[in-house]
């Protein structure tokens, strides 16, 4: 059997973990992840996903601010002595001497078609800057940020409305099927990893909560992509009336229209219409201040929306 020390923190990573561990070519010696979170409006102490997912397999669960400065972990990594670290999504960088502890190779399971963003926030990155095409890539783990040689990719096409949270899932349920081929072929000698080349190569850094503020300068498509690729986090918000009003859900309905003054133009039951300098651009889905989601149309009648009125004030 292959040993495999499991690094991960949240539920995107869950399904690959749940494969590793009822497949019978893979021993999942242990799995090791961040420390119990505050969450939700009490602050109530919450482990990660994956810790909860080791758990109900009965696999030892070991939780660590700093792996790499953590002595008594590195030492019991030692004793395992696995033949590969798989890591996805864990959200620590590993020391040189963590990585020398398997036998064969740490390898990280990346959402982007490397080298193209490399970094803490690809799923939300490719579709904010509209791209068609993204995916999922394993490869070896070394100092550098995502540099090391590339082992598989799978490619996943990102369609006009798709969002972050649909990708990531769509990420979960590929991932599992990938870092099994891959710790296969590298175990029997059968995947020869290739150097990753370094022209392409791009960031993709974290959203912050200012990143959401909707700039109603830019087109349709480029407000559209803002919207989709954060409803996850930090989400999409604009002001109305001296409110906040987060956008959750929008469609672009017409890609040629232009006005100099981006402007809501007609109110439906399917939503408010906001014509901008390229394109239009239907409000369906809002989040008032202090409020839950609803409707943009439920939102337009009770705020007494009317056309010629503007987002941003």
């Amino acid at each position: 059997m292959i040993k495999v020390v499991f690094l991960a923190t949240p539920d995107i990573a869950v399904k690959s973990l749940q494969e590793l561990c009822k497949n019978e070519d893979f021993d999942v010696c242990a799995v090791i992840t961040q420390p119990d979170r505050p969450k939700g409006r009490g602050n109530k102490l919450t482990p990660p996903p994956v810790k909860v997912c080791a758990n109900e397999n009965g696999i030892a669960c070991y939780q660590t601010e700093k792996i790499s400065k953590d002595e008594n972990l590195i030492e019991k990594l030692k004793e395992i002595n696995p033949d590969f670290l798989v890591t996805f999504a864990f959200g620590q960088i590993l020391s040189q001497k963590v990585l020398d502890i398997p036998k064969i190779s740490t390898v990280n399971l990346h959402a982007s078609l490397l080298p193209k963003y490399r970094g803490a926030n690809p799923i939300q990155r490719c579709i904010y800057n509209g791209d068609c095409e993204t995916g999922i890539t394993t490869m070896i783990t070394v100092l550098a940020l995502d540099a090391g040689d590339i082992c598989e990719t799978d490619k996943i096409e990102i369609t006009e409305n798709m969002t972050d949270i649909e990708l990531k899932e769509m990420i979960s349920d590929k991932s599992p099927k990938l870092i099994c081929s891959t710790l296969k072929g590298l175990y029997n000698g059968s995947l020869v990893p290739i150097k990753q080349c370094e022209e392409g190569v791009t960031i993709a850094p974290k959203f912050t909560k200012e990143d959401g503020l909707i700039d109603w300068s830019k087109t349709a498509k480029e407000i559209h992509n803002q919207v989709r690729s954060m409803v996850d986090f930090p989400t999409a918000y604009t002001f109305f009336n001296g409110k906040m009003l987060k956008i959750i859900e929008t469609e672009i309905i017409d890609k040629t229209g232009i006005d100099k003054v981006p402007k809501i133009s007609t109110v439906t039951k399917q939503g408010i219409e906001v014509v901008t300098k390229q394109g239009s651009l239907l409000i369906k889905r809002v989040k008032p201040e202090s409020k839950g989601v609803m409707s943009a149309f439920d939102f337009a009648n009770g705020a007494k929306i009317k056309a010629g009125m503007q987002f941003g004030e």
